[in-house]
């Protein structure tokens, strides 16, 4: 799948003044500065639909973007040590909490993770609140081209290691970069399988 069309539908601070659910959206989500925003906008081959900054915390609201006038694509806020302030991170969470539990048209959460560190905690403990409460996610790595092929092949084992020591099985799993391009189609054709059922 080729993304055609792809614009900015709508912000929203709550999930009940968030578009219809009247097709399938896919959410976006990770810790601050996991690149997010360039990722949103290699998928969609524009270079500022999704607003990247050096700051991180830069996404406070829930972002709708409109797909070829078929899904949505959404951009939720990060989650974890954004410089922002302690009440705005209550609210980070309330927000993401409220959207997760109530879109019924959220076909999967695709949880960006920097491929670059360890596995950390808040990571670990939001995808298995994730799996626990029945949320269909995907794991997205993200800056794999910031490595040699045996730290990407070390830092991967680490993490199935790690994950399995809590899960059966591992959900999917994408390897991608915004600068090359890898894992974008990858990512498009499992949407595109998504939607075929919906």
């Amino acid at each position: 799948m080729r993304i055609q069309s792809a614009q900015f539908y709508k912000s929203s601070s709550k999930a009940n003044q968030c578009p219809k659910e009247d097709r399938p959206e896919y959410a976006f989500i990770g810790r601050s500065n996991v690149g997010k925003s360039s990722l949103i906008n290699k998928l969609c081959d524009r270079k500022s639909l999704a607003k990247t900054s050096s700051t991180p915390g830069k996404t406070q609201l829930i972002n709708h973007f409109d797909i070829d006038g078929k899904w949505y694509l959404v951009d939720l806020p990060g989650f974890g040590y954004a410089k922002v302030s302690k009440t705005l991170r209550s609210t980070f969470g309330a927000l993401i909490t409220d959207y997760i539990s109530s879109r019924k048209n959220l076909m999967c959460l695709f949880v960006l993770i920097d491929s670059r560190i360890p596995m950390q905690e808040i990571d670990l403990l939001f995808m298995n609140s994730m799996i626990e409460n029945g949320v269909p996610i995907a794991l997205v790595f993200t800056k794999t081209d910031k490595l040699n092929k045996t730290q990407f092949s070390t830092n991967m084992k680490k993490y199935e290691e790690k994950l399995l020591e809590y899960w059966e099985e591992l959900p999917p799993v994408f390897y991608t970069s915004s600068k090359n391009g890898l894992g974008s189609e990858a990512l498009l054709t499992f949407i595109d399988d998504l939607n075929s059922k919906w």
